[in-house]
């Protein structure tokens, strides 16, 4: 599976503002929006939602999200009218035989994405051709040259429609949609994964900070930084 040159072409002349339905529309059936339903989430499923609510979603349940997550995630289905919500995790039989105790985040959290995160969504994604993430430039030093655009060594490729978008127009947005908000922001959480790898942040900390706090790891390795 693979995007085709003329395809790539006109993706990379596309602007910025128009990425995301052009993309929609070009690849239809071929492209498919993954979402974490985290604290910024909503704006960019209220983009999809606006352009086509059959839209296909998928959602890591890695099986070690906080409650309110999936919570969040079932309101936010349902107040932006989400029909096409795909979870997908890790099977009973790798869990029994990867992590039989529960404890792999613990003492190797790079093996337990890959279990949790990396494998299941590589074989969700593995009859799409692009997908479409949420992730912007100013969350971490290993996306700040993230393009919008951007192919994947396998021929396929990504879309980062939020990608120049900065935190402070993420929330003005969400505020002017009057988008319900993942209640564990309140709490100071600002960047939200998997419970065990996962803190509030202080007022002026990066909002990653609180993801693998204490260790150098970055990224659970779905999205390797932009080279």
């Amino acid at each position: 599976m693979a995007l085709t040159q003329t395809e790539r072409q006109i993706l990379e002349k596309t602007p910025e503002d128009r990425l995301l339905a052009h993309a929609m529309e070009l690849l239809h059936g071929r492209v498919a929006l993954v979402s974490s339903f985290g604290a910024e989430s909503a704006l960019l499923l209220a983009m999809i939602a606006e352009i086509d609510a059959d839209f296909p979603v998928f959602f890591l349940e890695t099986r070690r999200h906080f409650p309110e997550t999936l919570a969040y995630r079932d309101k936010l289905a349902g107040f932006l009218g989400l029909t096409n919500l795909r979870s997908v995790g890790p099977s009973d039989k790798a869990l029994h035989d990867r992590d039989p105790q529960d404890m792999l985040a613990d003492f190797d959290p790079d093996a337990c994405c890959a279990l949790r995160k990396v494998e299941p969504m590589d074989a969700a994604l593995n009859d799409f051709d692009a997908w479409i993430t949420g992730r912007k430039r100013g969350q971490a030093a290993t996306r700040a040259a993230m393009p919008v655009f951007e192919p994947l060594d396998d021929g396929r490729a990504k879309i980062n429609p939020l990608a120049a978008w900065t935190g402070e127009r993420i929330e003005a947005e969400m505020t002017r949609r009057a988008l319900p908000r993942h209640p564990l922001t309140a709490l100071g959480f600002r960047s939200i994964g998997c419970a065990p790898c996962t803190r509030a942040v202080a007022e002026g900390e990066d909002p990653r900070a609180g993801r693998w706090a204490g260790q150098t790891k970055t990224e659970c390795g779905i999205h390797l930084p932009a080279r």
